[in-house]
Order: structure tokens, then C-alpha cells, then sequence
């Protein structure tokens, strides 16, 4: 028999691994130590070694009822044993006080004693579905978590003991004393082993805080405890269960203490695992929009228009498999603890017949947030939440203890029957009657954690489905069905307008967009209706759910991700491809302008088109054909004013009914009512980005070679990522062109601005700032022209030839493109048409807004969780428009200038779902390829893989990565780092010099290096790797070609010839599974 030395981190003298354990959310530091060090590990908490466990293979044995037993959590059992000890915390089943309580309880929570509670569980479901349903729509903000726990523990309190707490009803942001009570000691507990934690129970304040709370529990539970005595009823509830209840082998019944104790257990795990499950279940689905469809389309299905009965809830198959899901990715009791059992006999026990167990001790902690993610038994999609895997057929085929959120064995949840019909009849509700959206569509789920686990600052804006009023809701939850017309449309039906309003013809403008560009768009097209008399609004697509207008036209903007929506249109394209009745769109007016890249051949333009095809199939009409641009071209705010300027803007005219006066050809350009003074006023910060802190900046590459940096960043708390994410940076403009633009209007250095708001900018209004500080901050300076900006900028010539000149451009289509090609900017053309007259009014109205850029992560969350580094070029070049001045990339050039110290916007935003490294780190080989700063994400990679290997000792599958740059001393990137990942075998590093070649094996370029490597890509290959490619667009064409060749020479060698066709198809067939690229500008 093997005996195994457990992988750990380094404990330190007399605190063992307490800094390994400090975080935020403490199941993130295990976790983290999880990635680490594999499967099992070790560390030292107090003195006192504890076992980790987070593989299914090893948790499957250790459910072994035979040979091992729950052990409760140490923070439950620390201190003497208590008077009596409640079900949840008794430190074992054979404990007299776990025995009695169980065999008496046992029947309460039966089948039948579960469905009588379910007119009480609706009872309270109604008042909150009420509340929401009075509240004024635009205030109705809800924060999730609190709202469910004021669900949850009404629900137990009145389904146990008859009472009623009235939690809803209590004061705004208010929760009522037992579970503040309740909140504090649950936090203490689960933050034991933080610092802050420690230091503040050095604090005789907090420690009297804990007692008068916990004292606070016990009292209020003896109250009702003898309440009831003093009050009896013959009502079937657990209160009556535990006090006249009779153990049927003793005869006796409970002691009033010991049913106080389970009183506290009911009223803490009966509303807290339950609340963390519905939270994060909106959450799920609200990220997840195909799934909050297909979960109302199957309440629409069983339940319809009737009031929900508990014989509906089993019929909601779809609700049940998507909560199950919520719970295999987020179980809110995130850690069972197991022991070998007295009678285990083994000396010593044994896991897996090779790691010996202590028989005594804090026992082996199961961190289930890792074994339900194993991708031995869920796949290479574990991560995905995909209720579809939670379906009886597939469920079938998963192993008995792969999915364990309830605990297991004897001692597993015994209200695990309770808590799944609250919950299912929670969501039926929701699902039942309103339309629900994130507050923030950009959230990402962030975690807090007492014992158990929810999501933090989580908010939603529930709003009545079409066709539901608060009186019809009411009418349904008191008597059945509402009235008849619910449900006749999914268009929220439009408040009347006042009558300023209703004399003007209204546009709505709906944009899907991450960066910015499509959000842009949109507020240029509101902008121009607004001017020719239009009421305009601009929204994001998601708002447009269940919401699309019959009495004005949409005009619908956006792009597609790697053929998936953007993340504030995915909920609206999943409500679009669950929709069946081909009429239900009469009457809506819609046109499409869709933004791509041609590079992402296969999926380019599909939410447009998909957009665009299913409003159509769905009854609506089109106002014109949909417009389109591919960045490639250069010419994005180009090809968008052209689609305005002839195509939707005449077609728009012909179905406008009150519109008289035909569009100009030439549109006006909107005008800012703008006042100049000389008062400095601090600027004003932008929305959706969190402050970080710069660490570290250096200079990677030598003098005389393209600038290329490191930055590391400090992260805003609470602000998480994973390797392969990108940061979000909203830059700065450059100091030399701002003083460029204010030179070209002959402005004073330190103007201060105040724009009157008149509903056509997006830039700060009615608030005085700097000049500088809005050109810095808030605008895009170095966008191009485009034709609709040069017609605009004409009308402002004041000399009669040059005017001439500028329109035989324009005329001339060849001479026009090339100066769009050459990206000459606004400011450009305005400096080399110095006669122009436009006024700095119009030509804000002619700017974007300042967009933040996605730089890729170039660091390991493994390394440092609370830190992230970027590695990026900062271009400082000709400007391509020939005019002699250089362009200087607004990014690269503002991160440069940051040093350590300084603060700058930020926010972490996810990448492509296929962009990450494999959950299967030891079988999964890696095959990479980069130029340059494309090498940013593998550098995180990488980075990963060597804490893996040194701290975590793991034996991981190979990893090849291509590198291509110009010399080893000049632009190497992090050659010291890589060589040293090298040598550990966390990384097989080959480069290309393009310019010094005999250090490369003669390979300038890395399809070159591939070509020449090829026997060891085509083993991994075989082998199952997984193939990524970051880069310009250029490398990613050229690997393409290189990988097609070997794809060919392989077929041949194996006596196949294959077509070009079929080599095009054999790399589509295998990307975004095992052919993953990250393509930039």
C-alpha cells in the first residue's frame, strides 16, 4: 500500500497558513489553494492540521456511510457542548439530543406534512410578489438577497411555528432583530480565521455583541416555545411535532431546551441555504436569459392564468432541474465536513488506500463548490449553467454522490423537501407575473459569506408582465383566475404622454454594445431625430424585452461577440429565439444596422441577422434593409452615417404618417448651448468602473524598439477575475492633442465649460468642469471622419474655393476613400482646412463619447487575487493621415504615464467562454501562439500552470507555446520568467526572431516556427490539446495558413487529399472547442 505526503502550502511558525487564508469570501481562499494544489491538500489552522478535499473521485469515498459520518463545521461546535444540542449542530448522530429530535422531526418533514405547508409558503410568496407589484416601476429596485431572506424566514416561522415575523413589512432596509442577530454570529463564525475578524474579538464591544445576539436567539425561541404551551392549537406544525411529539422508542418527548435549540436550527438553516438558492437562481437566469425563457415558458404552460397549486409544482420539471443546477454551481452551504466513523476499524483510515486520515480532530472538509464542478463527472462545460444537465434522463447518468448540496447520508438536510417546494413556488410566482432585469446589466456575480453563501449587492427591477395590474395580481393570489385580458400581448403597454409629447412623432433607438461603439451609434441617430423634430429615446436592447412599441419605430443597433449577443442584449435575443406566434410583432416597425469583423467569418453579423430575421418571422416589418459594417474597414461611424443618410432615414419618412417635410439630404448637426468662464471645478467620474491602484509600471523592451509595458494594478475590493479576463481601462486623452484642440478654437487653457442639457448629448450637463478635463475625459479625439462629418464641416467653409475643393472629394469616390483610409481625425481635417469657421459647439456635437478599452489580463488570480497585470503596446507612430504629426495610441499612452500610486477606472470584464485554460489542467495539453503583446493572456496562463507545479506539485499535460518578436534583447517579453516556467516544465517556450533568425532555428515568423515544429504540434494534437491563438489580425491569418498546411500534409500522409473547402471546414467544425483565437485591432 502506497502512503502519499499531502501537497500544501507552507505553514508558518505559530500561525501556520493563516495569511494563505485571508480573503473576502473565505471559500475563495480554499478554493484558491484547490487550484493550487490539487485534489487533497493539507493546512494548518491553530495548531491543528485539516484535510481538504475537492475532487468527486475522493468525496465519493468518504460518503461511504460505513466508514465515515458528518462531522459539523468547527466554527458550529467551538467552545463547550451546549445544554441542548439542535440537529444541524449536534457533533454527532449518536448524540441522545440528535437521536430523540430525528426520530420525532422525521415525520414532520414527510411528503404529505410538506404539501399541507404549501398554503402558508403562498401566503407569504404572495406578500412579496404584492409588494413588488404596488411599487412605482421606476423605483422598484429590489436587492435580491434581503428580499429572499425576508421570504424565506416568514416562510419557515409561519410554516413551523405559526407565527409571524412580518419581515416585509418591516422598516426600509430593515431586517428584523433575530436575523441582524443572526447575520452577526454566522459571520463570526465563518470569518474565524480572518485577521480583521481576529482583532475585533480583541474588542470587548464585539464580544458583547455576540453574546447579547446569541442570547437574543435563545430567548426569543424559549418565547415561542412557550407561547405555544400557553396558547395550543391542534395545527400539524414542527412546533407541536417537537413539543407533544413522543420518541417511538422512549416514549418521551423533547426537552424545552433542546426544542428551543432546534427552534434556532430551523428558523438559521430553514431560511438561509433557502434565500442563497432563489438569489442565486434570478442570478443564474437573469445571466443566463435562454434559461429564464424557457422557465417561463413552462409556467405559462402548466400554470397559466390560474392561481398556482401545489399540483402544479411537480409538473414544473424545467424550474426543479434549473434550481438543482443553481445548486451544483452554487451551493450555499458550500462545505460539508466528514470523519471516519468510531466503528471504522482501519489503522489508520485511508483515503483512496493511500492518504492516512486521523481518527480524531476537525475532520475532512468537502468543498463542494469544487467536487459539483469536477470535470471527471459534468464535462468540459462544467462551469455553464445549463439546467438541461439536471433533466431525470441525463441525471440518470451522473454517479449517486456527484451532486450533494444537501449534505449526505443520515445526517443530510432533513428539510431538503421544504426548501425545494419553497423555492420552486418562489420562482413559479416571479416567473408568473413579472418581467425581471438585472439594475445593472453589467454585473458580475460577486460573493458574501456567513456560513453560507449568496450573492452580494445583487439587484433587480421587477416590473407586472403585460396585461397584469396590481388588481388582477391580487384577484388571481386571493380567488384563481385574473382577468381575461392577461396575457394577450408581451408589449408593456406605453404611458400616456403629455400632450408637448404627443404632438411630435417618437423614435426609440435600441443598442447592444460591451465597448461602447453601438451605444455611440445610437445616441448619433437619437441626436439627428431629436433635431428634425423626433421625441427621441435611447435604451439598451435588453430594456426592449416584452417592451417593443407598435406606435413608433425601433431602430435597433449592435454587434455580435464571437456569434454571441453583448452582454445587455442577451436577454433580449434569448426572449426573441423562444418566441413561437408569428403575429405577436404586429404592428412594430423595426430597423437593424448591425457592427462585426469579418475575421469571425463564421459567426460575423449573427445577432444582427438573427435580430433582423426574427422580428420579421414574428409579424413585425421592416422599415428598410439592414445596414451593416465590418471594422476591418476602418469606417464603422462611416458606413453607419451613409445607412442613416440614404437608406433609413428616406425609408423611415415613407411610413412616418405626421412627417410632412422630407429629410435634408444633409442633416443638421446638433448644437450644444455651451458657456465659457474662467473657474475651475473638479471633474465628474464616469459609471460601471471602480477606482484601482497602480503597483508597478516598467518598460519591457530596450530603447529604439516599439514601446511595450507592464502595469500591475491593484483591483477596487471585491473585484475578482479569472486568468484569461480582460480590464477594462477608460483612458485619457493625450496632453498634446487636447492642447492641440484647444489652440485650433482659441480657447483659454483653463475655460470652463457648462453644457445646457437639451437631451442630445450624453456629456456631463448643467455642471461646470474644465475644458481640458472634458476633451481629457469624456470624448474620443482621435475618431475619423466619415462623409457625414465632412458634408457637416463643408457647410462651415468660408472660403469659396476651398469649399469647391472639399466637395469634389466628396464627389469623387476613389479620392474619398482614401482619405478615409488614411483615418484622418476631425481635429485633423479642421487643421488642414484652416479656413473652416466651425465653433467648438459643433464640434462636441460631432464627437463620440470616450469608450473604455479591453486590454487582456497578463497574470494568474493564483499569484495575487486582489492584483492583475496588463501587458500592452503603446503605439506613438506617423499618423497614417500625412500629416506629419505623430498618432499616439490613447490607451497605451495614458497607462504609461500612471506610476505607482496613481488611481485609474477600471472593471474586470469576462472573455469568451472558450478563451480559458481547461478544467482538466493534467490531461489537457496547450498549444499557443502570439506575436508580441499577444502574448498578455498566456503569460497569465502560464504563469498559472507554475504555481500549479511549484506550490501545488502537480504533474500537468505539456504546454507549447509559439512566440514571435523581433530580437531576444530587444523586445523578448518576461525572457527571465519564461525561462524559469521552462525549466519547471510549466511551459515549452519556442520563439521566432524575425530579426535575428540564427537564435530561432532560422524562423523569422512563427508560422515559419510551426512548420518546423510540426512533429511535436501534430503529437499534442492527437494527444487532445487545446489550440490558442491571441494576436493582430495578420498573425492570426498567418497560423491559420501554417495550421491548414499541416492539416493537409497530415490527410496526405494518410492517403487523403483534402479540398480547400475541406480544410475550411475541418478548422470551423473545431473552433471555439479546441481551436480558440483572441483577435484585436
Amino acid at each position: 500500500m502506497v502512503r502519499l505526503t499531502y501537497s500544501r502550502p507552507q505553514p508558518l511558525p505559530l500561525i501556520g497558513n493563516l495569511l494563505d487564508l485571508q480573503d473576502d469570501v473565505p471559500i475563495h481562499a480554499l478554493e484558491r489553494l484547490a487550484d493550487i494544489y490539487g485534489p487533497i491538500y493539507k493546512i494548518t489552522m491553530r495548531g491543528k492540521e485539516r484535510i481538504i478535499v475537492t475532487s468527486f473521485k475522493l468525496f465519493d469515498e468518504l460518503c461511504d456511510e460505513n466508514r465515515f459520518w458528518k462531522v459539523p463545521p468547527a466554527a458550529l461546535v467551538s467552545g463547550p457542548t451546549p445544554p441542548a444540542e439542535g440537529l444541524f449542530s449536534a457533533r454527532s448522530s449518536q448524540s441522545p439530543d440528535w437521536i430523540q429530535a430525528h426520530k420525532i422531526l422525521m415525520p414532520a418533514f414527510g411528503p404529505l406534512a410538506i404539501e399541507e405547508m404549501f398554503d402558508e409558503m403562498y401566503d407569504i410568496a404572495s406578500q412579496m410578489v404584492m409588494l413588488w407589484a404596488r411599487k412605482d416601476s421606476g423605483a422598484n429596485r429590489v436587492l435580491v438577497s434581503k428580499e429572499m431572506s425576508n421570504l424565506t424566514f416568514d416562510t419557515i416561522a409561519l410554516c413551523a411555528m405559526d407565527f409571524r415575523f412580518n419581515s416585509f413589512y418591516q422598516g426600509q432596509g430593515q431586517a428584523h432583530p433575530f436575523v441582524t442577530a443572526m447575520s452577526n454570529l454566522l459571520l463570526n463564525r465563518s470569518n474565524s480565521q480572518q485577521l480583521s475578524s481576529m482583532l475585533k474579538k480583541l474588542l470587548p464591544s464585539t464580544n458583547e455583541q455576540l453574546r447579547k445576539d446569541a442570547q437574543y436567539q435563545k430567548n426569543l425561541s424559549e418565547q415561542l416555545v412557550k407561547h405555544r404551551k400557553d396558547n395550543p392549537t391542534d395545527k400539524k406544525d414542527l412546533l407541536n411535532a417537537m413539543i407533544y411529539g413522543k420518541d417511538p422508542t422512549t416514549g418521551e418527548t423533547m426537552r424545552d431546551e433542546l426544542v428551543a435549540a432546534n427552534m434556532i436550527t430551523f428558523l438559521v438553516a430553514g431560511h438561509e441555504t433557502t434565500s442563497g438558492l432563489l438569489s442565486f437562481a434570478l442570478l443564474n437566469m437573469l445571466k443566463n436569459p435562454s434559461t429564464l425563457f424557457a422557465a417561463r415558458q413552462e409556467v405559462d404552460r402548466v400554470v397559466g392564468k390560474e392561481k398556482i397549486t401545489s399540483k402544479h409544482l411537480s409538473e414544473l420539471i424545467y424550474v426543479h432541474a434549473l434550481l438543482k443546477e443553481t445548486l451544483r454551481l452554487t451551493p450555499t452551504a458550500p462545505a460539508i465536513t466528514r470523519g471516519p466513523r468510531p466503528e471504522n476499524k482501519e489503522d489508520p483510515p485511508r483515503l483512496d488506500r493511500k492518504y492516512e486520515l486521523p481518527r480524531e480532530g476537525s475532520g475532512i472538509v468537502c468543498l463542494l463548490t469544487k467536487i459539483q464542478r469536477d470535470p471527471e463527472v459534468w464535462g468540459v462545460d462544467v462551469e455553464e449553467f445549463k439546467p438541461e444537465r439536471m433533466l431525470d434522463e441525463h441525471m440518470e447518468k451522473i454517479p449517486r454522490n456527484a451532486w450533494k448540496p444537501f449534505g449526505t447520508g443520515l445526517r443530510g438536510c432533513i428539510g431538503r423537501s421544504f426548501a425545494i417546494q419553497e423555492a420552486v413556488l418562489a420562482v413559479a410566482l416571479i416567473l408568473q407575473n413579472f418581467d425581471v432585469a438585472m439594475d445593472d446589466p453589467s454585473y458580475e456575480m460577486k460573493i458574501v459569506q456567513t456560513l453560507t453563501i449568496k450573492p452580494k449587492d445583487f439587484y433587480i427591477r421587477p416590473t407586472l408582465r403585460k396585461g397584469v395590474t396590481v388588481n388582477s395580481l391580487q384577484e388571481r393570489l386571493v380567488v384563481g383566475t385574473a382577468a381575461s385580458s392577461i396575457y394577450k400581448s408581451l408589449s408593456i403597454p406605453q404611458e400616456n404622454q403629455s400632450d408637448e409629447s404627443t404632438n411630435k412623432l417618437s423614435i426609440t433607438v435600441a443598442f447592444g454594445s460591451n465597448t461602447g461603439t453601438c451605444q455611440a451609434l445610437a445616441q448619433k441617430v437619437a441626436s439627428q431625430a431629436r433635431q428634425q423634430g423626433y421625441q427621441s429615446s435611447v435604451v439598451d436592447l435588453d430594456a426592449m424585452t416584452g417592451n417593443l412599441p407598435t406606435d413608433e419605430p425601433v431602430i435597433i443597433i449592435t454587434a455580435s461577440y464571437e456569434g454571441q449577443p453583448p452582454d445587455n442584449a442577451a436577454r433580449f435575443v434569448a426572449y426573441m429565439e423562444h418566441l413561437k406566434d408569428p403575429d405577436i410583432f404586429n404592428g412594430v416597425n423595426f430597423a437593424v444596422f448591425g457592427c462585426g469583423h469579418h475575421d469571425w467569418s463564421a459567426t460575423y453579423q449573427r445577432i444582427p441577422t438573427l435580430i433582423d430575421e426574427a422580428l420579421l418571422k414574428l409579424g413585425a416589418s421592416r422599415i428598410c434593409e439592414r445596414g451593416s459594417s465590418d471594422a476591418a474597414s476602418g469606417d464603422m461611424f462611416g458606413d453607419f452615417a451613409s445607412w442613416t443618410e440614404k437608406i433609413m432615414w428616406p425609408a423611415l419618412l415613407s411610413i412616418s404618417p405626421r412627417q410632412s417635410n422630407p429629410i435634408p439630404q444633409k442633416m443638421k448637426v446638433p448644437t450644444l448651448d455651451i458657456q465659457i468662464s474662467h473657474q475651475g471645478r473638479d471633474t465628474h467620474l464616469q459609471q460601471n468602473l471602480k477606482w484601482g491602484q497602480v503597483v508597478e509600471a516598467r518598460r519591457l523592451t530596450s530603447a529604439g524598439q516599439p514601446e511595450k509595458w507592464h502595469t500591475m494594478i491593484k483591483l477596487a475590493t471585491g473585484m475578482t477575475y479569472q486568468v484569461g479576463d480582460y480590464l477594462a481601462v477608460l483612458p485619457m486623452n493625450p496632453e498634446g492633442i487636447v492642447k492641440r484642440v484647444i489652440q485650433r478654437f482659441n480657447l483659454p487653457w483653463d475655460a470652463i465649460i457648462t453644457i445646457k442639457d437639451s437631451g442630445t448629448t450624453t456629456l456631463p450637463t448643467d455642471s461646470p468642469l474644465p475644458v481640458s478635463e472634458l476633451l481629457k475625459g469624456y470624448v474620443e479625439l482621435s475618431d475619423p471622419v466619415t462623409r457625414r462629418v465632412i458634408e457637416a464641416l463643408i457647410e462651415d467653409a468660408t472660403n469659396a474655393s476651398e469649399k469647391e475643393e472639399l466637395n469634389l472629394v466628396l464627389g469623387d469616390e476613389k479620392s474619398l476613400q482614401e482619405m478615409l483610409d488614411r483615418r484622418t481625425s476631425i481635429l485633423e481635417f479642421l487643421e488642414q482646412n484652416p479656413t473652416l469657421a466651425t465653433d467648438f459647439s459643433k464640434y462636441l456635437s460631432l464627437l463620440s463619447p470616450l469608450r473604455p478599452r479591453h486590454y487582456s489580463i497578463s497574470s494568474s488570480p493564483l499569484v495575487d487575487p486582489t492584483c492583475c497585470t496588463l501587458t500592452y503596446t503603446v503605439i506613438d507612430a506617423l499618423a497614417l493621415s500625412n500629416t506629419g504629426k505623430k498618432f499616439q495610441g490613447v490607451t497605451g499612452t495614458y497607462l504609461r504615464s500612471l506610476k505607482p500610486g496613481d488611481q485609474l477606472l477600471v472593471s474586470v470584464r469576462s472573455t469568451n467562454k472558450v478563451f480559458r485554460l481547461p478544467s482538466t489542467p493534467e490531461q489537457t495539453p496547450l498549444i499557443m501562439f502570439c506575436a508580441g503583446s499577444g502574448l498578455a493572456p498566456f503569460r497569465g496562463f502560464i504563469q498559472e500552470r507554475a504555481v500549479m507545479i511549484k506550490e501545488g506539485q502537480r504533474k500537468l499535460a505539456p504546454a507549447l507555446l509559439f512566440v514571435g518578436c523581433r530580437t531576444p534583447t530587444g523586445d523578448g517579453l518576461y525572457l527571465d520568467e519564461f525561462a524559469e516556467w521552462s525549466r519547471i516544465g510549466a511551459v515549452d517556450i519556442r520563439y521566432a526572431f524575425s530579426r535575428a533568425p540564427e537564435r530561432s532555428q532560422g524562423c523569422r515568423y512563427v508560422q515559419d516556427r510551426m512548420l518546423s515544429n510540426k512533429k511535436d504540434i501534430i503529437e499534442l494534437w492527437k494527444d487532445g490539446a487545446k489550440v490558442y491563438i491571441c494576436g493582430s489580425k495578420n498573425v492570426a491569418q498567418t497560423v491559420g495558413k501554417a495550421a491548414r498546411i499541416l492539416v493537409e500534409e497530415s490527410a496526405k500522409e494518410a492517403g487523403k487529399d483534402m479540398t480547400q473547402e475541406e480544410l475550411d471546414d475541418w478548422v470551423k467544425a473545431r473552433k471555439n472547442d479546441r481551436i480558440v483565437s483572441d483577435v484585436f485591432a
